[in-house]
């Protein structure tokens, strides 16, 4: 991309930030450009925001209901998927799907609680209870 093809729409999303891009200049070098955003970008990133929080928002209401344990809702509230949570947790896939179940997640011992709530950088009390709205 051509420097002065760098978009600069000035969308929400940056929040009135900048955000560095590598265009090409004149003599063909390639060189940091700070760009206000591309519409494009935008409409993605709140498709992807609106998206995020209507898992988050069933999470919250499968958890109320008692199919799924609050660790679901507070991933999904902290913007991590299942995938995220495993590799930050660092505990095998399966025993993080076990954990969801509110049964399971109920005898979970301390240390597995603590795990999780660092992961999520919340206290291990909020991480057992569900808030009284999404």
């Amino acid at each position: 991309m051509d420097r002065q093809d760098v978009p600069q729409d000035a969308v929400a999303t940056y929040g009135g930030l900048r955000k560095l891009l590598y265009a090409v200049d004149e003599n063909g070098h390639y060189g940091g450009v700070t760009s206000s955003g591309w519409e494009a970008e935008s409409f993605a990133t709140e498709l992807a925001v609106n998206e995020l929080r209507r898992q988050t928002e069933e999470a919250w209401q499968r958890a109320r209901n008692g199919a799924t344990a609050p660790l679901e809702y507070h991933m999904l509230a902290r913007r991590m998927d299942f995938d995220t949570l495993v590799h930050v947790t660092g505990l095998w896939r399966w025993r993080v799907r076990r954990h969801l179940r509110p049964a399971v997640f109920a005898r979970l011992p301390e240390r597995l609680l603590r795990r999780y709530a660092e992961a999520l950088d919340m206290d291990i009390a909020s991480l057992r209870q569900l808030p009284p709205a999404p």
